[in-house]
């Protein structure tokens, strides 16, 4: 069979590091009602007065970790498309951005014109998150709405706690966890805490200290802290990580609301005045780098860190195009269920 198609999908990047190529791709990022959950009138507001300065800040810093071949997420994810290639019997493997190009409305247009019947989707996210999984998911339904595609739809559910996305982030991290340190950092992209409130049926979220810990299965469903930390608790009992040798936090915070915590900068000062000197950092959100681990954490946090008193900060490279991870992800890919 070669018309079931694999088609990968990533946040996505700007064109370049002009702030032209950056204020586009923000506006498309910020203008998704599902990044930014206002009124649309509030919501274009918003983003307008963002984008006054904040395209020719992420200018900066996108070309700060920009690389020869382009953004570091787009070669990365097409590493990881090639190599999905070898195990991907089916079909062709297409890799997409939902901000940005490849577009995922030109990729699926392409694929039926090419006699396609069948797609996996894989949104590369491993914990759920409306901003994430879901506007991936619903583009892909507008699109075959729109354009009338007669295309069967298979979708990878979040893999945050599924062995085979465990043990390869295992077999990645080893290596760096062998060479030594005195603390461990799982920092997780956030979410303002509103996005987890208005998915929770309980009516119970954050409400308690341990309350994402002992979700029920229907709260956990669609509570993107408590995926986060059963991926972290998971990963370090693999290791056998005693408590103190690691901790949560969550970075990449945008605006005034009140975002889900610990939040990353404040738990950076922190383990530098409890006299952590060489501190680990996993971005287990991310399976690309991007400019949220190189830039965010690899320099600024790195930066930071060492002005609060420690002494190094390496950051632990995302899975990317690691054998283990694309063997993997191979394996849930084959068992995604079809969308009724």
């Amino acid at each position: 069979m070669t018309d079931h198609a694999l088609l990968l999908v990533n946040l996505g990047s700007p064109a370049s590091t002009d702030v032209a190529d950056v204020r586009r791709y923000l506006n498309q990022f910020l203008m998704d009602p599902y990044v930014v959950d206002l009124p649309w009138p509030l919501r274009r507001l918003l983003v307008s007065l963002i984008l006054l300065r904040r395209p020719a800040q992420s200018a900066h810093a996108y070309a700060s970790i920009w690389w020869d071949e382009g953004s570091p997420l787009i070669v990365l994810s097409r590493r990881l498309q090639q190599a999905m290639e070898e195990h991907w019997p089916h079909g062709p493997v297409e890799l997409a951005m939902r901000y940005g190009e490849p577009s995922i409305e030109s990729v699926l247009t392409r694929l039926a014109a090419r006699g396609i019947r069948r797609v996996t989707l894989a949104p590369l996210y491993p914990q759920f998150a409306d901003s994430t999984v879901t506007t991936v998911v619903e583009e892909v339904k507008r699109v075959l709405r729109d354009q009338g595609l007669k295309l069967q739809l298979s979708i990878l559910p979040p893999f945050y706690d599924q062995p085979e996305y465990l043990d390869a982030l295992v077999d990645s991290a080893r290596p760096h966890l062998q060479q030594g340190f005195d603390h461990l950092l799982l920092s997780f992209h956030g979410l303002p805490e509103r996005h987890l409130h208005k998915l929770d049926p309980s009516g119970h979220c954050l409400k308690g200290a341990d309350c994402c810990r002992t979700a029920s299965p229907e709260v956990l469903a669609g509570c993107y802290r408590a995926q986060c930390l059963r991926s972290a608790e998971a990963f370090a009992a693999r290791l056998g990580l005693k408590p103190e040798q690691w901790s949560v936090a969550f970075q990449s915070r945008l605006g005034k609301a009140k975002w889900i915590e610990p939040y990353t900068e404040t738990r950076l000062d922190e383990l530098a005045g409890q006299g952590v000197k060489k501190l680990l950092v996993m971005c287990p959100a991310f399976v690309a780098d991007c400019i949220e681990t190189l830039e965010e954490i690899g320099d600024r946090g790195r930066e930071q860190f060492q002005a609060a008193g420690g002494e190094s900060l390496e950051l632990v490279p995302c899975l990317n195009a690691h054998p283990s991870w694309v063997a993997a992800l191979a394996r849930l890919c084959e068992r995604a269920p079809m969308m009724l």
